[in-house]
């Protein structure tokens, strides 16, 4: 993993987006940014066996302070960017919680993003800008961290929880950088990657950034903030530079497919023939919008990639065969809830239509029980974390028998893996259990509400338990009672269940992690907030 650091050949180019044009700098160059930039983080402390704590934002910059830390022997551990939503108080508290666990000799993070960290003069932690550590008195020889010594602690926001620290060993991730090589048909040095991702997120740290720097290709980093203001400069940046591979979410594919005018092309036509699709679960109607709209400019529908991964894998375990169409398989949604996979004919009452997520990759083992059986997916992988660092309770509970339980429910058909959804997603309402994440993908075709941001929660009122849905309308109306009554018919139709009340929310005020997965636990946190930014509530029934 550390030819580069080591003098690799460092011929790739990284075009890094800055203020309003990107710049270009040859990987050799970036390396030996890097090693100056080490003799920074030595005058701070950092030597080979400690830690350095990073908010890696999506500046090259921060590209250079990641390999500076690794020149200078110490484990990165990436802690998360602010969620959609959390106050400054609560991602200070979030930041203390995960630098007691870390205990790192520095912190590193965007000058804009200081305000909000918290204080650290009891624990005497330097606290410096990546701006900081440029020129620097260089002449610091590579001593990263051994194959079996912890380089990188993925502390990424989760759908879910607390944030947890995985663990990754150098021989770990490069058993995945392997992995990826193989599943996209890569050569070394033959492509350019596309990325918006924030590169605090395993999707981007691992898939884009250091796939890109360990063989050598060209990577296109731009922001999540540019995406999000302007979700058309993914595939725009896709074609002006020529991208051969690319990553994103669902959601993200979504919105791109809807900013891209149907009567003004794209610059170039799309060279692109990797579009991995993942960290949440992939709408087959989203593949099929992309397609039709991105066709006129070259895009093949084998391109898309459907993949499941998680963070304590490094990133990816399972993921569509390159250069196959994806494909999407129907199942009894009734028999999926009792744990039993049972196939269904395409659209019969009943049923539930799955993304294949293709099969386990190579060295890769997933199970979920007995052949047929739905349960919770447990994996083992070359490149699967060691640890939670510093959770051993949690550790104990997730890492057993050489694997992991990954929370996650889904099966195997056909020798393909199938997510059904999270365990956290698996309401219980009168006696039946219900995938929340069914209802909310059913809920994205309504019309009046935005993509990927409802939300069904149940909660306890009067000793009974209700479900009460979050959404944010497209635009404010006066109509709420009847897209609430809308709303509660494809909750019946799609799950059998009845709803007690929809919140209608204020744009942008649904949490979520900066990758954009919604995050249940802190919406169901802040029921009754004002931060909710509630527009309109309708009681139900």
């Amino acid at each position: 993993m550390w030819e580069a650091l080591l003098g690799g050949s460092g011929r790739g180019t990284l075009h890094a987006w800055e203020g309003d044009r990107f710049s270009h700098t040859t990987w050799a160059a970036v390396t030996a940014d890097a090693r100056a930039m080490a003799g920074t983080l030595r005058a701070a402390g950092v030597v080979p066996g400690t830690r350095v704590a990073a908010v890696l934002s999506n500046t090259p910059e921060a590209v250079r302070g990641l390999l500076a830390a690794w020149i200078a022997g110490a484990a990165v551990a990436s802690l998360p960017l602010p969620a959609r939503g959390m106050t400054a108080p609560e991602y200070g508290a979030q930041i203390t919680a995960l630098l007691d666990r870390v205990d790192p000799v520095v912190l590193l993070a965007d000058p804009g993003l200081l305000p909000m960290l918290p204080a650290t003069a009891g624990r005497d932690l330097p606290v410096l800008p990546w701006t900081a550590l440029t020129g620097g008195p260089g002449g610091v020889e590579p001593c990263p961290p051994g194959p079996d010594e912890t380089a990188f602690i993925q502390c990424s926001s989760g759908s879910t929880s607390v944030p947890k620290g995985c663990a990754l060993t150098p021989r770990a991730i490069a058993a995945q950088l392997g992995m990826m090589l193989e599943m996209a048909g890569s050569t070394p040095g033959r492509e350019v990657i596309g990325c918006w991702l924030p590169l605090s997120h395993d999707m981007g740290a691992f898939g884009c950034l250091l796939n890109s720097w360990a063989y050598d290709f060209d990577l296109v980093l731009s922001t999540p903030e540019r995406f999000g203001m302007a979700p058309r400069s993914w595939f725009r940046d896709l074609s002006e530079f020529g991208a051969t591979m690319t990553a994103g979410t669902s959601t993200a594919l979504h919105l791109a497919t809807r900013a891209q005018s149907r009567t003004t092309p794209l610059p170039r036509e799309l060279a692109l023939r990797v579009l991995t699709l993942g960290a949440e679960r992939v709408d087959w109607d989203t593949i099929a919008a992309a397609t039709e709209r991105f066709a006129p400019s070259g895009l093949r529908p084998e391109a898309f990639m459907p993949a499941y991964g998680l963070a304590e894998a490094t990133l990816a375990v399972a993921c569509t065969p390159y250069d196959r169409r994806p494909h999407a398989a129907a199942f009894d949604r009734d028999a999926l809830l009792a744990g039993r996979a049972e196939p269904a004919p395409e659209g019969a009452p009943g049923s539930v239509r799955l993304v294949s997520n293709g099969p386990a990759l190579p060295g890769v083992r997933i199970t979920a029980g007995p052949p047929g059986t739905s349960a919770e997916l447990h994996i083992s992988s070359p490149s699967l974390a060691t640890h939670y660092h510093g959770d051993p309770e949690r550790t104990a509970e997730r890492f057993t028998g050489g694997g992991l339980r990954t929370e996650d429910l889904g099966f195997e058909h056909d020798g393909e893996i199938y997510v059904a959804g999270r365990s956290d997603d698996l309401l219980s309402v009168g006696g039946r259990k219900i995938y929340a994440a069914e209802v909310e993908a059913a809920l994205d075709a309504l019309g009046p509400l935005r993509q990927g941001a409802s939300v069904l929660l149940d909660t306890g009122r009067a000793g009974a338990v209700e479900l009460v849905l979050l959404t944010e309308p497209r635009r404010r109306r006066d109509d709420f009672p009847a897209i609430a009554d809308d709303i509660a018919a494809v909750a019946r139709g799609t799950a059998g269940v009845a709803l007690a009340e929809c919140w209608f929310l204020e744009q942008g005020t649904v949490p979520r992690t900066p990758s954009g997965k919604v995050q249940r636990n802190r919406c169901r946190a802040l029921l009754g907030d004002d931060r909710l930014r509630t527009i309109a509530r309708v009681r139900l029934g």
